[in-house]
């Protein structure tokens, strides 16, 4: 039960915080305020559910803690990524030990677990930091246990105290309070917590009757913290000493001393780290002299997935990214801005070419939350917003979005895909008024044909009743599996072909998702013009998951 708690809700609170990466980059002020915390943390996370996804759908606690510590060692980007990589590998390793139905008593030790794994990898913890929102957490945790409390009760508390423990940060850390900021990675860890609780308790909402501890006047802890969320450019910061962020994974060919070998990591720069078991290790330094580094770890192994930041030039780039965000918010609101939701970073910026304010990430098995979606609207600076849900399991959420904002006018264009939404931004007039844009925007997508090819997970049968096996190639047209095959070049031909015969089209819109290769798609795209010539072809890298192809036909 445990196992396959975790496995279906650890995505869920990475989708959150890949949500939040650019929120969370932007509170981003220690160690260097180089603006990758948030990034950092979600590829770390994104790491994890690939190797949870990977496993037999029968894999035991064991085999998810395994996952958990090797996924996120391997996958651990930046300060944050490697400390965040730590409090998974801990907790993990404390649920080993878990009885089932799980107990505050087990959540309890898992923390403490996690606790000792991550303060032992930093050689100089500091106050006001992921680490002290981490034990502060596992403080409650234990005072749970000690009030014998029901595991939702603890779950619940557990979320509380992560964002009091934030919203406390910057009176323990100054640079945070100069800054007007919370911690970044403390930040994003409350986020991950909140979301994975929620979904653990089977909530569609999150946990909102937060009793504050830190000021009088605020009644929720978590927007006690997000009130501390204010940006604010530091064009005073004097800099790091050291300008480089060495990180490189390393499998040792033999036994060293790792105390001898953090000591040296620290000789060269600072926020050293040095994680993992032998033989395999993940390695965190700023420096400013990187060869040297890499140079002393080859003596006794190999490195590999080496990554080195220029942090200097990330800072200005923070920088740049806070002096547009100000002067955007300080100009008067616009009659009108959109909020699209989409799977894959092309499909997001093709969205955006096309006027879209803010995109929300989400789509067939990640779908974003009402809150999601407010939060993106009220992102947008403009008096009237349109959403464009882009999924037929999002328009719900995106409906009671529009319903409960109080400040601006949201509508909803009830778009299923995203080549729907191509086609109703560019029905987009920039006069015509809101309602009529509504009914015009709803119009254009309804003459979209679209077509998207996956894989089956599990047997089913198609429209006309043929079977369907785990792992066969499905072409759906219009919502309908029409056609089945083995492969996906064939299918997507297939589909196509089917329905020019049943009606024929002017302009193919077609996407590449991030598991097919550019040298495939090509392919793909020669084929398609050779079968049908008359057809213009418009094509883009999507980079949507578990869709290779997704294409529509006007």
């Amino acid at each position: 039960m445990i196992a396959k708690t975790i496995r279906t809700c650890f995505p869920i609170a990475v989708a959150a915080v890949a949500d939040k990466a650019e929120e969370i980059n932007k509170l981003n002020v220690f160690p260097v305020p180089d603006g990758d915390t948030g990034t950092n943390m979600s590829l770390t996370l994104q790491s994890v559910v690939k190797e949870l996804a990977a496993l037999s759908v029968d894999a035991d606690m064991d085999g998810i803690a395994g996952a958990i510590t090797h996924g996120s060692l391997m996958g651990a980007r930046g300060n944050s990524g490697v400390i965040t990589s730590q409090i998974l590998r801990g907790v993990a390793e404390g649920l080993r030990e878990a009885g089932e139905p799980i107990s505050s008593a087990d959540i309890a030790s898992a923390f403490r677990r996690a606790v000792k794994v991550a303060f032992q990898a930093v050689r100089k913890p500091i106050e006001g930091t992921i680490l002290t929102v981490l034990r502060d957490v596992s403080t409650k945790a234990d005072e749970c246990e000690k009030r014998r409390m029901s595991v939702e009760e603890t779950l619940d508390a557990l979320v509380v105290e992560a964002y009091q423990s934030v919203a406390r940060t910057p009176d323990l850390l100054p640079v945070l309070k100069e800054n007007g900021v919370v911690d970044s990675g403390a930040f994003g860890f409350a986020v991950f917590l909140e979301n994975f609780v929620a979904a653990a308790l089977g909530r569609t909402s999150k946990v909102e009757n937060f009793s504050a501890t830190f000021e009088a006047d605020t009644n929720s802890a978590k927007a006690g913290a997000l009130d501390r969320v204010k940006i604010e450019a530091n064009d005073d910061w004097e800099g790091s000493e050291f300008r480089y962020c060495n990180e490189f994974l390393f499998k040792a060919e033999k036994p060293f001393d790792e105390d001898e070998a953090l000591k040296f990591l620290g000789s060269m720069g600072d926020c050293e780290l040095l994680v993992g078991a032998y033989p395999d290790y993940k390695v965190h330094v700023h420096s400013n002299t990187p060869n040297l580094v890499l140079e002393h770890m080859l003596q006794f192994g190999q490195v590999y997935e080496v990554f080195i930041h220029n942090m200097d030039l990330e800072v200005a780039e923070r920088t740049a990214k806070i002096h547009a965000d100000q002067e955007a918010s300080a100009e008067p609101a616009k009659p009108l801005g959109f909020v699209a939701v989409a799977a894959g970073s092309g499909e997001a910026e093709i969205l955006e070419s096309l006027g879209v304010d803010v995109v929300v990430s989400g789509g067939q098995t990640m779908n974003p939350s009402t809150a999601d979606l407010l939060e993106a609207v009220s992102r947008v600076n403009a008096e009237s917003v349109i959403i464009l849900p882009n999924n037929g399991n999002i328009r719900m959420a995106a409906e009671a979005a529009a319903s409960a904002c109080e400040d601006k006018h949201v509508y909803v264009v009830p778009t299923k895909t995203v080549p729907q939404a191509f086609s109703a931004l560019f029905a987009v007039m920039p006069d015509m008024p809101v309602e009529d844009l509504v009914e015009a925007m709803t119009e254009a997508k309804a003459s979209v044909r679209d077509g998207e090819v996956t894989r089956a997970v599990r047997d089913s049968q198609a429209s006309d009743g043929a079977p369907i096996h785990d792992g066969d190639v499905m072409g759906i047209i219009c919502d309908s599996i029409d056609i089945v095959g083995s492969d996906v070049h064939q299918v997507t031909l297939d589909c196509i072909n089917r329905m020019m015969d049943e009606e024929e089209g002017d302009a193919l819109t077609i996407l590449a998702g991030q598991d097919m290769s550019d040298e495939d798609f090509e392919k793909l795209i020669e084929a398609i013009e050779e079968a049908q010539p008359d057809l213009e072809i418009d094509a883009h890298r999507g980079e949507q998951p578990l869709y290779p192809v997704i294409f529509s036909i006007e």
